[in-house]
C-alpha cells in the first residue's frame, strides 16, 4: 500500500498534486517543460503507475502534459533495443507499464494538452479523453525507428476506432486530428487549452464524489475487455517489435 508523501517526489518526468477530495493530477514534463520521453522514462512509468494504483486515497487520476505537448517528442537514450538483454528489459517494462495503469482501479482521465505522436496507448487507456484544438495523434517513432509498432497501440487502436482504420493510422502514419478523433470516438471533448484542466477537475470531482467503491469498482468493469485484450496480446506484439528491432540491427552491422 502506498501512500502520497512517500512517492510525490519521486519521479523526475511527473509532477504530482492531489485535492483533499482525492483527485491526483499528473503532469509529464521534461525539465518543467514537455515531455522528453527516453528509456529513463520508460522504465520511470512503470513505478509511477504503480505507485498511484496501489494508493487508497486516490479517488481519480488525471493525465496531462507540461508545455505545448503531452507526448511527442522522443530520444535513444537510455534504450538499448538492439541486444537481447537490453530489448528484455524494454519487453518486461513495455508489458507492466501497461498492465499497471489498468491496476489504477479509480477513474481516469486523459487532459491532453497537445499532440500525441507517441504511446498513445496511455491515453486510449483512460475513461473519459479531453483534447485541445491542436491536439493531433499519430504513431510516428515505431516507423521511423523501423521496427514493429507493438507496445500495446496494435491492439487499441483497431479496438478504439475499428480494425480497418486502426491498421491504416499506424501503417500509414495516419496523422489524426483533434475533431476526426472526436468523430471517430477517440475524445470525448474539445477544449480551448486555458480551460482544458478546469473541466478535467470539474468531471474528477463529480466522479469523486461518488461512494468509493461505486468509482473504484466502475473503472475495473469498464475496463476488464480492455484488460483482457493487453494480458492476451502486449507480449506477443512487444516480442515481434523485438525481433524487428534485432533485424534492424543486424542490417547496420552489415552496413558498416
Amino acid at each position: 500500500m502506498s501512500r502520497f508523501e512517500n512517492y510525490r517526489h519521486s519521479f523526475n518526468n511527473a509532477r504530482l498534486t492531489r485535492s483533499t477530495s482525492g483527485v491526483l493530477e499528473v503532469m509529464f514534463h521534461t525539465d518543467g517543460g514537455s515531455l522528453l520521453f527516453n528509456g529513463h522514462t520508460h522504465e520511470e512509468f512503470v513505478e509511477l503507475f504503480h505507485q498511484i494504483g496501489s494508493d487508497p486515497d486516490n479517488r481519480v487520476v488525471i493525465l496531462t502534459g507540461a508545455g505545448e505537448a503531452f507526448m511527442e517528442n522522443i530520444s535513444p537514450e537510455g534504450f538499448d533495443f538492439f541486444t537481447p538483454r537490453g530489448y528484455d528489459k524494454i519487453f518486461r517494462e513495455g508489458k507492466k507499464v501497461l498492465m499497471n495503469l489498468l491496476d489504477i482501479e479509480v477513474p481516469v482521465i486523459a487532459a491532453l494538452n497537445g499532440p500525441v505522436r507517441l504511446h498513445s496507448e496511455y491515453a486510449l487507456l483512460a475513461d473519459i479523453v479531453l483534447a485541445t484544438p491542436d491536439t493531433v495523434f499519430q504513431d510516428k517513432p515505431h516507423f521511423d525507428f523501423g521496427i514493429v509498432p507493438g507496445d500495446g497501440v496494435n491492439l487499441l487502436w483497431p479496438e478504439v476506432i475499428g480494425s480497418i482504420r486502426g491498421r491504416y493510422f499506424l501503417l500509414t502514419r495516419q496523422e489524426l486530428d483533434a475533431e476526426t478523433a472526436k468523430d471517430w470516438g477517440v475524445v470525448n471533448e474539445i477544449l480551448p487549452r486555458d480551460t482544458l484542466l478546469t473541466r478535467a477537475h470539474e468531471l474528477a470531482e463529480s466522479l469523486a464524489a461518488l461512494p468509493p467503491l461505486t468509482s473504484r469498482y466502475t473503472r475495473i468493469a469498464l475496463t476488464q475487455k480492455l484488460r483482457r485484450i493487453i494480458d492476451e496480446g502486449a507480449g506477443f506484439g512487444l516480442a515481434l517489435e523485438g525481433i524487428s528491432a534485432a533485424d534492424v540491427a543486424l542490417q547496420a552491422a552489415s552496413a558498416s
